[in-house]
C-alpha cells in the first residue's frame, strides 16, 4: 500500500469520517486516498486557518476529535491564530501537515515548522518513517483527545509514494470514568453549603451534561443557579435561573449574587469577568469542583477544592446533606422568582431610525425569528456584548465561543464546522462587519459549496467598532477607524449565497421571513449606527 493510502487508512482507522483543509503538494493525495479508498469526507476551503477553525467548531458541536490538513510552509503558518484558539478553547484538533523533504534544504516553502508550532501551545508529533506512520497517526489522536488541544501531525512530502504495508493500530484511548471525590475534600465542601444561608450554584462549560444533578442540588439547597458565559443557557427557562454570572450579570442577578454567603462552582474557572475582578466573590465562602485539579483556584481562591465528576460530586452532596438532615435555605425565594420572572430583554427604549436598526431590538426579533433548536456562533467584534445576552441556544454545546484569543474574523471557519457536526440544526452566526471581512467573506463561498444550512447576520457600523469608541471616549475623531464597505447583500448572492441589507426595522423582518425558505446560505447585513452601541471594556 502507498504511504499516502496507509495515511488515508490510518485516519479512518481511528473513527475520522471527516476533514478540513487546504491542497498543496504535500496532502493532495492523502485526501484523494482518504475519499476514495478510505470512504471519508473532505471539504475543502478557501484558507487554511477557516480549514483548521471547521475543525475546532466541528469537534465543539459533535463531541468528536476535529481535523484538519495543510500542506507546508506558508500553508502552516497560515492556521497560526486559529491553532492559538484551539489551544484557548481547549478543543481536541489534529492537524495534519505536510513538510518539505529534510533532503530539500533550499524549498522555498521550508521553515522549521516544530519551531512554529510550539509557541501556539499546540502539540507536535512527527511521523518518523513510512513505517510507523499508522502507529504515530493513532499517538497523535491519542495527545489530541486527551490533551484536550490541538496536535499537528508532520508528515514530509517525501513519504507520499513510499510502498509500505499497513498494519493497523488500535485506538490508543480509554474513556474516561466518572471521578469519585475524595472523602476529606468532599466533607469539607459540604461543612460550607450545610453552613451556607444564601448559597449560589454556578455552572461552566465542564458542568454542561451535569444539568440534572445541579438542579437537584440547587432545589435542595434552596439555591438559585447561574453559569459562566461558557455554560450560556444550561438553565434558560428554569425559576430560579439568574443567567450568566459575572460582568454581563443583569441587575436581579447582580443584587442576588452580592446578597449571597456562598458560591458552589462546577466546571468553571472562575475567572476575572466570571468574579468581575474577584469583586462577586468577596465576603463569599467558594466552593470549586472541577474534574481538572489544576483549574481549582487558578484564577480565584476557594475555600474548598474537589477534583471529580460534576454530577458525582452534586449527587453526593445531596446524599451527604439528606443523611445529616441538613434543612433547605429559603434564598430560592417566591420573591425571587417573582423579581426574575419580571426581567425584560425589552425593557430599553429602542433608536432605530429609517437608516440604522438599534442593535438590541434587532437581536431580539433575531432571536425570536431563528429556530430555537439552533446552533449560534459569535465571531469577535463590538456587537458581541449584547449577543452574549439577547441570543440564546438550546444548550451549552449547542454555543461555539471564537474569541479565547480575543481575535476577530474567526466565526466564519467555526460557523462551517458547527453545522457539519450538529447537522440537524440551522446555524446562526452573528458577525461584524470588520471579521466578515477579515475572515468570513471567502468562506461564505466555501458555505455555499458544501450546501451549509447557515444564517450570517452581520452588523454593520462601517468601523472597526471597538477603535472607533475609544477615539469618541477620547474626543478624537475616528476616521481612520472607518470604512466604506460595499452594500453586503449583492456580495453574498455574488458569491452563491443569498443577500440582504437592512437599513430599519421593516426592511430586517423582510430579511427574517425570507430566511423560512431558505436553500442556500444567507446574509443579512443590519446597518447600525456606530455612535450608538454598547460597549463595555471599551
Amino acid at each position: 500500500m502507498l504511504f499516502h493510502e496507509v495515511m488515508a487508512r490510518a485516519l479512518a482507522d481511528h473513527g475520522v469520517d471527516t476533514v478540513f483543509g487546504v491542497l498543496g503538494d504535500a496532502n493532495l493525495y492523502m485526501m484523494d486516498s482518504f475519499q476514495r479508498v478510505a470512504g471519508g469526507k473532505y471539504y475543502s476551503f478557501s484558507n487554511e486557518a477557516g480549514a483548521v477553525l471547521a475543525a475546532n467548531g466541528y469537534a465543539r458541536t459533535s463531541g468528536r476529535l476535529g481535523v484538519a490538513t495543510v500542506t507546508h510552509g506558508p500553508a502552516l503558518t497560515n492556521t497560526l491564530t486559529a491553532l492559538v484558539e484551539s489551544v484557548r478553547d481547549h478543543t481536541p484538533v489534529l492537524l495534519v501537515a505536510g513538510d518539505t523533504a529534510v533532503v530539500d534544504r533550499e524549498n522555498f516553502q521550508n521553515i522549521a515548522q516544530r519551531d512554529v508550532v510550539l509557541p501556539t501551545g499546540s502539540g507536535f508529533e512527527q511521523v518518523r518513517s513510512p513505517l510507523t506512520a499508522a502507529e504515530d497517526v493513532a499517538t497523535a489522536i491519542r495527545r489530541a483527545l486527551l490533551e484536550r488541544r490541538p496536535v499537528v501531525l508532520n508528515v514530509p512530502v517525501d513519504f507520499q509514494w513510499e510502498d509500505v504495508p499497513y498494519q493497523p493500530v488500535a485506538p490508543k484511548l480509554v474513556e474516561p470514568q466518572a471521578v469519585a471525590p475524595d472523602p476529606a475534600a468532599l466533607d469539607a465542601a459540604v461543612g460550607i453549603v450545610a453552613a451556607a444561608r444564601r448559597p449560589v450554584v454556578l455552572a461552566g462549560r465542564g458542568a454542561a451534561r451535569a444539568r440534572g444533578a445541579l438542579l437537584r442540588l440547587a432545589e435542595r439547597i434552596g439555591a438559585p443557579v447561574a453559569t459562566t458565559l461558557r455554560g450560556k443557557d444550561l438553565f434558560r427557562g428554569e425559576r430560579f435561573d439568574l443567567g450568566i454570572f459575572g460582568t454581563l450579570s443583569d441587575e436581579v442577578a447582580l443584587e442576588t449574587i452580592m446578597e449571597s454567603d456562598c458560591v458552589i462552582a462546577f466546571g468553571a474557572s472562575l475567572n476575572k469577568w466570571t468574579t468581575a475582578e474577584g469583586s462577586l466573590l468577596e465576603k463569599k465562602r467558594v466552593v470549586h469542583v472541577d474534574l481538572d485539579r489544576d483549574s481549582i483556584s487558578r484564577f480565584s481562591t476557594v475555600d474548598a477544592g474537589v477534583v471529580g465528576d460534576a454530577a458525582v460530586v452534586a449527587d453526593t452532596i445531596v446524599e451527604w446533606l439528606d443523611q445529616a438532615e441538613v434543612p433547605a435555605t429559603g434564598f430560592a425565594s417566591e420573591e425571587l422568582a417573582r423579581r426574575l420572572a419580571s426581567r425584560s430583554p425589552a425593557d430599553f427604549t429602542d433608536c432605530s431610525t429609517d437608516e440604522t436598526v438599534d442593535i438590541r431590538t434587532a437581536m431580539l426579533r433575531i432571536d425570536e425569528a431563528f429556530p430555537q433548536d439552533r446552533t449560534l456562533v459569535f465571531d469577535g467584534g463590538r456587537f458581541i456584548f449584547n449577543a452574549f445576552t439577547r441570543l440564546h441556544c438550546p444548550e451549552p454545546s449547542a454555543y461555539v465561543h471564537t474569541v479565547n484569543f480575543g481575535s476577530i474574523g474567526l466565526g466564519m471557519g467555526n460557523a462551517i464546522g458547527a453545522s457539519l457536526g450538529a447537522p440537524g440544526r440551522p446555524t446562526l452566526l452573528v458577525t461584524g462587519d470588520g471579521g466578515f471581512m477579515m475572515g468570513g467573506l471567502a468562506e461564505f463561498n466555501t458555505a455555499v459549496r458544501h450546501g451549509i444550512d447557515l444564517v450570517v447576520v452581520m452588523f454593520n457600523d462601517r468601523a472597526y467598532g471597538a477603535e472607533h469608541i475609544q477615539f469618541r471616549n477620547k474626543n478624537m475623531d475616528p476616521a481612520i477607524s472607518t470604512f466604506e464597505w460595499p452594500d453586503f447583500g449583492p456580495v453574498a448572492t455574488a458569491l452563491g449565497g443569498r443577500g440582504f441589507t437592512v437599513r430599519n426595522l421593516a426592511e430586517l423582518d423582510e430579511a427574517l421571513a425570507a430566511i423560512e425558505n431558505r436553500d442556500r446560505p444567507v446574509l443579512i447585513e443590519i446597518r447600525i449606527d456606530p455612535d450608538k452601541v454598547s460597549s463595555p471594556g471599551h
